[in-house]
């Protein structure tokens, strides 16, 4: 549910982000979708096959979270536009990292 929420809390930096950097605005949405997709696999899985999408799950949060600081380094996105996303965006990587280590 994080993850959703996250993503959820995207819809207005995306919308400005696709008018000032298609390509970037492209990579957060695909590693978002990565994110909460491979949650929803992992939570069906079991053994080192559910670690392991979650994992991945994890490394796209990431992905997203570097891809959305990025933005704001090249002039694309505001910082305080992002405070609630990259706030969800670190309790969802802290959650998959307690339940992968």
């Amino acid at each position: 549910e994080v993850g959703l929420e996250a993503i959820g809390a995207l819809r207005g930096p995306l919308a400005v982000l696709r008018g000032r950097n298609v390509d970037l605005y492209h990579q957060v949405r695909r590693a978002g979708a990565s994110m909460t997709l491979n949650l929803a696999e992992g939570r069906r899985r079991v053994g080192k096959d559910r670690k392991h999408l979650w994992r991945v799950a994890m490394g796209s949060a990431d992905e997203v979270r570097v891809a959305l600081r990025t933005a704001v380094e090249f002039g694309d996105l505001e910082a305080r536009e992002l405070s609630q996303p990259l706030e969800l965006l670190d309790r969802e990587v802290a959650m998959l990292w307690k339940v992968t280590h």
